[in-house]
C-alpha cells in the first residue's frame, strides 16, 4: 500500500511541477502516474550507478553534482515521452528540484515517508 501512496504522491508532485515550471508538460493524471513510475524505476536503477561513477565530482562539489544527475534523469524520463515532456536541461534542473521539494512536502502530509507499523 505504501508503494501506491508514494506513486500517487509523486504523480501529484509531477502535476504541480508541470504547473509551476515552464518547459515541463504532463498529459494528465494518468500520464503523471506513468511518468512517476518510470521516474522511480530510473532513479532506483540508474542513479546509484551514476553517483558511483561521478564520485570524484560528488566529492569535489560536496554533493551538489547530485542536482545535475537528478536533472539528467528527469530529462531522460521526459525524453522517453510516456506522459511527460521536458524541453531542455534547465527546465529539467528546476523541475527535478521543485519535484523533490513538493514530493517531500506531500509525503510529510500524507505520511508516505513513515515506515509501516508492524504488529507485535
Amino acid at each position: 500500500m505504501g508503494f501506491v501512496i508514494r506513486l500517487v504522491v509523486n504523480a501529484a508532485a509531477l502535476l504541480v511541477v508541470a504547473y509551476l515550471v515552464p518547459g515541463i508538460h504532463v498529459s494528465g493524471f494518468v500520464g503523471a502516474l506513468i511518468a512517476a513510475l518510470i521516474l522511480g524505476i530510473v532513479n532506483a536503477v540508474l542513479k546509484p550507478i551514476l553517483v558511483l561513477l561521478s564520485l570524484p565530482l560528488e566529492i569535489l562539489t560536496l554533493g551538489l553534482f547530485t542536482l545535475v544527475i537528478n536533472a539528467l534523469l528527469f530529462w531522460l524520463v521526459g525524453a522517453i515521452g510516456f506522459g511527460m515532456r521536458v524541453d531542455g536541461f534547465w527546465p529539467a534542473f528546476w523541475g527535478a528540484l521543485v519535484m523533490s521539494i513538493v514530493s517531500w512536502i506531500l509525503s510529510a502530509i500524507t505520511g508516505a515517508d513513515r515506515p509501516a507499523r508492524t504488529r507485535a
